[in-house]
């Protein structure tokens, strides 16, 4: 006997639609297989599966933050799948992200366990060849200054295609480098570095 099962249906929205982040996270909770954010407006954005080789890079920026926090201590490690609500009442899922471990652990059981209402410490957002186009840059640099304004402390925009990197310090302008081998933390992260080559490899 052949078992099968039917798709789950298409997650449909009308594009006037605004939430709150508590009816957000209803919707989450009955759209399991969909990646969605919410925007300070209460509008709901859907986001993409990345291709292969951007997970790929994902997973090296990660295992590089993972390294970092299991050396110094006091960090928390996060990956894109972690929702958490910002300040402003948006609900953001950065590529990667750090938080004080004193932070996270303030949080009660259920603040964990839902969106943490916290802006991460240190944000990371990892560009996709489709995100190299000009609006794409121009909706993730819009995400890092929204990172910025809800108290990030450091934010880095990861551009694989251009060798580049953004940096968004807690205030101010960011600041473009090119062609860096090794990518080094602002003193609140003491010795943090990222081997860029070995992310943009894949």
């Amino acid at each position: 006997m052949t078992l099968t099962t039917s798709p789950a249906p298409a997650l449909r929205l009308p594009p006037d639609l605004h939430l709150t982040p508590e009816q957000f996270e209803l919707v989450c909770a009955e759209n399991r297989d969909a990646v969605l954010e919410l925007a300070a407006d209460g509008r709901v954005i859907a986001m993409t599966p990345t291709g292969s080789e951007t997970g790929a890079r994902n997973s090296e920026l990660l295992f590089q933050l993972k390294l970092y926090t299991n050396r110094v201590g006091g960090w928390k490690v996060f990956d894109s799948s972690s929702g958490f609500r910002l300040p402003d009442g948006s609900v953001v899922s950065p590529d990667a992200s750090l938080v004080v471990l004193d932070r996270w652990q303030a949080l009660s059981t259920a603040e964990r366990r839902s969106f943490a209402p916290l802006c991460p410490d240190l944000v990371v957002e990892l560009a996709s060849p489709s995100d190299e186009e000009p609006r794409g840059v121009s909706a993730l640099r819009q995400k890092m200054a929204s990172y910025q304004a809800n108290g990030a402390r450091l934010g880095w925009l990861l551009l694989p295609h251009q060798q580049a990197v953004e940096v968004w310090p807690a205030s101010g302008a960011s600041q473009r480098l090119e062609q860096i081998d090794v990518l080094e933390a602002t003193p609140d992260f003491p010795g943090l570095q990222l081997q860029l080559a070995e992310i943009w490899a894949g």
